[in-house]
């Protein structure tokens, strides 16, 4: 497919006027390519969608119906988290579906990454489709695809926004952000009145844990990851770290080794932290984590998540690494 590319005289978006300004322009723009139509809109709850959403609920209203799949490879409450800010905070016209088992099942015994990402992109269209004939007068997929995601699916991987799409999907697409670097789309969110939180929350990949369950996901390393997770971003939070570094996540490669527990052999996963620091998510840099953090980590996780015998710290910036491992 022919991908997309941002103008080399657009102005980096980097204060409210200028956010402003792109707001007007994406308004007008949705509001001409819509008119009265409905727009469906996948709703994860990380920072791209929750500005494509308040944008769009500035555009056109209840015309926005906004779709939360729970595809089970969301970090710990996080389906919770969107329930109570977009259902109930911010009054939008949300739908909630619990397909854990349905995308789980599909993606039994699937290793190879790029295959991972194609289903898991499929299969989110495929539940939008099946939610769009439910309803009347739904034409238009809104999606979060920002540019990084554009530049990303030209040689270095699929994007579950741009190379997961089947050719006969019935709805057209709306992607007012797409052209937007990281950093600009939380500019844009913060002009939109999102509260902080919302806007500076930790970026998130549309396929979720099944990029950081690597290889073929297994329902219990997928919960020891998710566990692993949460004590993590729990560590961060109380020690100041979260406002400090852009991303940092649990990755659980699908390798064991021997350790020992209790005065027993004990076999388990290797847990590994990534920390990095970065401005538009095409390069990144390692963030240097105080060792005795590091200590209390490794020592919450090795005894608290059931299957993690290890914990690892990667220190590879990008490139030559990507953020993701997959």
């Amino acid at each position: 497919m022919e991908l997309v590319k941002r103008p080399d005289n657009m102005e980096r978006i980097t204060t409210k006027a200028l956010a402003d300004k792109f707001i007007d322009e994406q308004v007008a723009a949705v509001r001409a390519q819509v008119g009265d139509k409905q727009v469906l809109l996948a709703l994860s709850g990380g920072v791209d969608s929750s500005v494509v959403a308040a944008l769009l609920i500035k555009a056109i209203g209840k015309q926005l119906v906004c779709v939360h799949v729970n595809h089970g490879l969301m970090r710990k409450g996080e389906s919770e988290q969107v329930i109570e800010v977009f259902g109930k905070q911010l009054d939008a016209n949300l739908i909630y579906i619990d397909a854990t088992d349905r995308f789980l099942d599909k993606l039994a015994d699937v290793s190879e990454p790029e295959k991972k990402r194609k289903i898991i992109g499929a299969e989110f269209i495929e539940v939008f489709n099946e939610e769009a004939k439910k309803l009347q007068g739904i034409s238009f997929l809104a999606q979060g695809t920002i540019y990084p995601d554009i530049l990303e699916s030209d040689g270095v991987k699929a994007h579950h926004n741009v190379g997961g799409l089947p050719e006969d999907m019935a709805m057209e697409l709306v992607e007012p952000v797409a052209l937007l670097y990281k950093d600009e789309v939380r500019v844009v969110g913060s002009a939109l009145g999102l509260p902080d939180d919302m806007v500076y929350r930790q970026p998130f990949p549309g396929p979720g844990l099944g990029v950081r369950c690597l290889g073929a996901i297994t329902r219990d390393r997928l919960e020891a990851l998710r566990e692993a997770d949460a004590i993590l971003r729990e560590e961060f939070d109380k020690n100041g770290l979260a406002g400090k570094v852009w991303q940092y996540f649990i990755a659980v490669p699908d390798v064991k080794s021997v350790g020992v527990r209790d005065s027993k052999r004990y076999e388990g996963w290797p847990a590994i932290i990534r920390a990095v620091n970065t401005t538009d998510a095409m390069s990144a840099t390692i963030e240097e984590i105080p060792y005795a953090l590091l200590h209390h980590i490794t020592d919450r996780i090795t005894h608290e998540v059931e299957g993690i015998n290890r914990v690892l710290y990667d220190l590879t910036p990008k490139p030559i690494g990507t953020i993701e491992w997959e």
